[in-house]
């Protein structure tokens, strides 16, 4: 996919400015095998300047890169105990879950997760990908326990109920499609590691020509059919940020969500032990979804 105004071939959206004119940010998360936290962090720091900072031994903060703020840590929860509950006074930083961590340190991804950045400095993301892919990081696409993600946390052009249900509307026309895409020649984990497709019903609901509802009435639909993050393309974090209580109110307890106006595109798959491995493809199949939604609400073409 290619089109004028490209940048290290990661294309642009039709509507690559907010309604106020700042150009439209994205965050990045992008998950690795092979190397620690630690090592990743200091591989980061080195290529990149910033200062590193400790939260736990799973888990590491990089203020001040050329790229902004990035985080980098073991993607698992029982990992990094304080974030839940205050630990007893006196209780060393991550003492908690330093054991676990170490003991599934080999079967669970590390994570590198970028701050937003506007999106015409995506293509330097890629520099992140090869940074770690020296430094020793594998991995490429899937493990054996599930996938390798590759997360796009996209800011809408726009944060009205219009511009949301064209956006999903699009994402649900093609679903079959990207899964397809997402997962071809990566055999049988690939394919099991993606998330669970949008319920039938509720793709039939969103696709019919009339369906056309308020954001009450999206952000109700959306829950009733999917009260769970494991979505191909999960509004959770966009829905929370309008109405965190009622959100949390239709999740199973324990549900984890963080509210912010994105879109958490997060069905792509990591690929950073592939040397030259960019995430081009993957972010232009999700300006394809943009331009469908364009497309289908009669917006011009892009110039």
């Amino acid at each position: 996919m290619t089109g004028p105004g490209e940048a290290g071939g990661f294309a642009r959206p039709p509507r690559p400015r907010r309604a106020d004119g700042a150009m439209r940010r994205v965050g990045v998360e992008i998950e690795f095998m092979g190397l620690s936290a630690r090592a990743a962090a200091a591989a980061l720091a080195s290529g990149l300047g910033g200062r590193i900072a400790e939260e736990d031994p799973h888990a590491f903060a990089l203020a001040g890169t050329r790229l902004g703020d990035l985080r980098v840590e073991l993607d698992l929860r029982l990992a990094h105990p304080q974030r839940r509950a205050p630990p007893p006074p006196g209780t060393p930083p991550g003492a908690g879950g330093r054991w676990l961590g170490a003991l599934l340190s080999p079967f669970v991804p590390r994570e590198l997760i970028t701050g937003p950045l506007p999106l015409d400095r995506l293509a330097e993301v890629d520099g992140l990908a090869r940074l770690l892919n020296r430094a020793g990081a594998t991995g490429r696409g899937a493990v054996a326990f599930g996938s390798l993600g590759l997360h796009f946390n996209v800011e809408p052009p726009s944060l009205d109920a219009a511009t949301l249900t064209g956006l999903i509307r699009a994402y649900l026309a093609r679903e079959p499609r990207l899964r397809a895409e997402t997962s071809a020649g990566g055999g049988f984990w690939a394919v099991r590691g993606l998330p669970p497709p949008f319920p039938a019903a509720y793709v039939a609901r969103v696709l019919d020509p009339g369906y056309a509802p308020d954001l009450a009435g999206l952000a109700r639909d959306y829950l009733a059919a999917n009260p769970t993050r494991h979505r191909g393309l999960d509004l959770l974090p966009l829905l929370a940020h309008r109405d965190e209580a009622g959100v949390r109110a239709a999740l199973p307890r324990g549900e984890k969500v963080s509210p912010r106006p994105v879109l958490h595109y997060r069905l792509p798959q990591a690929h950073v032990g592939l040397p030259g491995w960019s995430l081009a493809a993957d972010w232009n199949r999700w300006v394809g979804l943009e331009r469908l939604a364009a497309d289908l609400r009669g917006a011009p073409a892009p110039a």
